[in-house]
């Protein structure tokens, strides 16, 4: 049998949107702190996943059994997706990225069992959110990589922008990336609050990173309930809040060399366009969840705002890059 392009596509764009609101559901169970409410894995208290009884879904167990329930359904999905596309007559090259995005799936599945098993530490908490970006990333890739707008482009041998463009934007996805494990990093230290001032850092417009700072940020964590943290908690945070800066610099610059380049472009400018507005929210939702002292909703967003600003970036690559490998690399080498 053979699968129509058309179905592929749309099977792939729904792929992406549920890894997407997966990241959702994975961020509230951090944000409620749920990751342990269900104490077991694979199973949960005792039942076969899918068969868990409703009406026990209470408190933090109802965020980590979805959280669970919708991982499943989005392996599920990148399963059947990996054996539509070996049936079909799509490139080599998509086919084997079907099969390493299962890959990265199962890998995601073990992972955040381990990290029940293990009581969530650190590293392995972390490493669990970064791969969750990178499978998302996979997915944005293959939906792509099926597109019409990629199957019209195909005969094209240069891309749709120069290569100082095109090298510039890799260097912001790849900074939003590491922004996103420094995210992952702080979440998972409980570092989110190590500085809980804004637009002030530790009482002055630049911290002193010295003890006097601490002992000032945990006198105030103690005024609200909180535990104090260590000078390494804060390094976090501060690295996070200065790649913010630099990413919003470096977003800048690339506005600046896209109307200068890239003008008669549509689809790179509507691209970018909407990954300006991703950045704003971002920023926002980053200042938002300083301000609030992390409340739920607020902090959940910004993990998942965080993961469209990094597929909007990795989308900003595909479309204004060569189709083809090689001539990618040439556009790279480009001054």
């Amino acid at each position: 049998m053979i699968i129509s392009n058309t179905f592929l596509r749309r099977f792939a764009k729904i792929l992406s949107v549920a890894t997407l609101f997966l990241i959702f559901l994975g961020a509230l169970v951090k944000s409620t702190e749920s990751g342990l409410s269900v104490p077991d894995w694979p199973t949960t208290y005792g039942h076969f996943m899918f068969a868990f009884p409703l009406d026990q879904m209470v408190g933090g167990i109802k965020y980590e059994h979805t959280h669970r329930l919708a991982a499943s359904i989005v392996g599920l999905l990148a399963l059947m997706l990996c054996v539509l596309l070996l049936r079909s007559k799509e490139s080599s090259w998509v086919k084997r990225l079907g099969i390493w995005a299962v890959i990265a799936v199962i890998g995601q599945g073990i992972l955040g069992g381990l990290t029940v098993k293990y009581f969530l530490p650190v590293w392995l908490s972390a490493l669990h959110g970064v791969l969750a970006q990178t499978f998302f990333l996979m997915t944005v890739m293959i939906a792509y990589g099926l597109s019409v707008e990629r199957g019209i482009r195909l005969p094209r041998v240069q891309g749709t922008c120069d290569g100082k463009f095109i090298r510039f934007v890799v260097i912001l996805t790849g900074m939003v990336y590491i922004q996103l494990i420094m995210g992952n990093l702080m979440r998972h230290t409980n570092s989110g609050l190590a500085i809980p001032d804004f637009p002030t850092m530790g009482g002055s417009w630049w911290p002193a990173m010295d003890q006097n700072m601490l002992e000032r940020i945990n006198a105030w964590r103690f005024e609200h309930n909180l535990e104090p943290v260590k000078m390494g908690q804060v390094h976090i945070h501060l690295t996070h809040r200065v790649l913010a800066l630099l990413i919003f610099l470096k977003l800048i610059y690339i506005n600046q060399v896209a109307y200068k380049r890239c003008l008669n472009n549509p689809l790179i400018m509507q691209t970018l366009f909407w990954l300006n507005i991703a950045v704003f929210a971002q920023i926002i939702l980053g200042i938002a969840t300083v301000v609030s002292q992390k409340e739920i909703i607020t902090t959940t967003l910004h993990v998942s705002a965080g993961a469209g600003v990094l597929a909007l970036s990795f989308l900003l690559i595909l479309r204004s890059s060569p189709v083809q490998w090689p001539e990618f690399k040439k556009a790279l080498a480009q001054r």
